[in-house]
C-alpha cells in the first residue's frame, strides 16, 4: 500500500510489449485459450505462452524456465476465472454481484480475496481524497461508455447517480468477514483494481512455482514484467501512441520486475457537439474528465497500486497529480501526455523513457 507524505495517501490504454528475444508483439489475436512451447536451442531457456481471453479482455502470458509446464498454466486460468466470478459486478453468484444486490439491506459473506481487495480500494480512496472510488458503479452504470452509452445522461439522473458514490459507505467487518453497501443503489466496482490484483496474484503464484522470469499483460494496460529476460536483460516494453491505431509506439522503457499500467481517453469514448466523453468518470463532477490529458502511464513495484493509481492521480490532473507521485515513498513513477503532446514525468521515469516519435517532447 501507498501512502502520501502528505496524507499520511474492454482497455484503458495500450501497452506493447516486446516479447524476449524474439520480437514479437504481445496483441490480441483471434486465438483463445492456446498454449505455444517453445522448444529451445542448445544454451536457451524453454518457454511457455498462453492467450486467455477474461476479465472482457485478452490476457497474454509467457513464461521462461525449464520446470514450466501446461500445469502452470492451467493454474493461472483457473487464477483468472476465480478472480473474474469474485470481482464481477454482473456474473450472477459472485461475491461483488451479491454485494451489489444486497446494497442497503444486508452484509455479504466474501472470501478473503474479495475482502482484500475491497480493503484496498477503500484504502486507495482516502489516500486519494475519493478520487479513486469503487462506489462509482452507479456512475459507471449510467453513462455506459464502451458498451453502448453514446450520449450525455441528463443533470438530474448524473446528480443522482452521483449522491450514491461514496466510498465511506462501504461497511467493512474483517472478523465476520462481510462487506455491507450502507444504502440501497448503491454499486461496488472493483474494475479499477481487477486486472492490477489479478496480475500481482499471477506473479505471486509464479514466484511460489520458482519460476522468476515471465511476461504477464492483462489487456495492454496491466503489465508485469516478472525477473529478467532468461539472458538477464530488461524487459523492452513500447509506449502505445494515443494518437495512433494499435501498435504504433511514441517510445519505449526498459524495467525488470516492475510494472507498466495505463490509462487513457483514447480507447473508450464517444463524441457530442464536438466534446470527447470517455471513460475516466470524475466521481466529484459525475462526467468524465476534462483536464487536458490524454494518459497516465505508471512504473511501480506492484500492479494493484499502480491500477489505482492511474485513474486517481489522471483525475488530480497533470500539476496535482506529479506533486501526489513525487510525495509517494515507494519506488512509484509516471508520466502524464497532454492534449499538446507534451510528456510530463517524474524524475524516475523521465531518465528511462526513450521516445521514438518527434510529435512528443518532454514538456518538464
Amino acid at each position: 500500500m501507498f501512502k502520501n507524505k502528505k496524507a499520511a495517501l474492454l482497455l484503458a490504454a495500450l501497452v506493447i510489449v516486446i516479447a524476449a528475444g524474439v520480437g514479437t508483439w504481445l496483441f490480441a489475436s483471434s486465438k483463445d485459450k492456446e498454449s505455444a512451447e517453445t522448444t529451445p536451442a542448445a544454451g536457451e531457456t524453454k518457454s511457455l505462452s498462453q492467450q486467455f481471453y477474461i476479465y472482457d479482455t485478452v490476457v497474454n502470458i509467457k513464461i521462461f524456465g525449464d520446470k514450466v509446464s501446461q500445469q502452470n498454466m492451467d493454474d493461472i486460468q483457473a487464477i483468472l476465472e476465480r478472480m473474474d466470478m469474485e470481482f464481477s459486478r454482473t456474473r450472477k453468484g459472485g461475491e461483488v454481484y451479491r454485494i451489489n444486490e444486497a446494497a442497503g439491506k444486508s452484509a455479504v459473506k466474501v472470501s478473503d480475496e474479495t475482502m482484500d481487495a475491497v480493503k484496498k480500494s477503500v484504502e486507495y480512496a482516502k489516500e486519494m481524497d475519493g478520487l479513486f472510488d469503487p462506489t462509482i458503479g452507479p456512475l459507471v452504470d449510467l453513462w455506459n461508455i464502451g458498451n453502448g452509452g453514446d450520449h450525455v445522461p441528463p443533470q438530474a439522473e448524473i446528480d443522482k447517480a452521483k449522491a450514491l458514490t461514496n466510498y465511506k459507505d462501504v461497511i467493512i467487518d474483517e472478523q465476520a468477514k462481510t462487506v455491507k453497501l450502507a444504502r440501497t443503489g448503491m454499486v461496488l466496482d472493483l474494475g479499477g483494481i481487477g486486472k492490477g490484483y489479478a496480475a500481482d496474484m499471477i506473479a505471486e503464484y509464479l514466484k511460489k512455482q520458482g519460476l522468476n522470469s515471465a511476461m504477464i499483460n492483462l489487456g495492454g494496460s496491466s503489465i508485469i514484467g516478472l525477473g529478467h529476460k532468461p539472458n538477464g536483460a530488461q524487459w523492452n516494453i513500447g509506449l502505445q501512441d494515443p494518437d495512433q491505431s494499435r501498435g504504433t509506439q511514441l517510445g519505449t522503457i526498459q524495467i525488470n520486475d516492475e510494472v507498466i499500467d495505463a490509462s487513457g481517453v483514447y480507447e473508450r469514448f464517444f463524441m457530442q457537439d464536438g466534446v470527447r466523453y470517455h471513460h475516466i468518470l470524475d466521481p466529484r463532477t459525475g462526467f468524465p474528465a476534462q483536464n487536458g490529458l490524454k494518459s497516465l502511464t505508471i512504473m511501480s513495484p506492484n500492479a494493484t497500486d499502480a491500477d489505482a493509481l492511474s485513474t486517481g492521480v489522471f483525475l488530480m490532473g497533470m500539476d496535482d497529480g506529479l506533486k501526489f507521485l513525487e510525495a509517494l515513498p515507494e519506488k512509484v513513477e509516471g508520466f502524464f501526455i497532454t492534449d499538446d503532446n507534451k510528456i510530463y514525468a517524474t524524475p524516475g521515469i523521465k531518465k528511462r523513457l526513450v521516445l521514438t516519435d518527434p510529435t512528443y517532447s518532454f514538456g518538464n
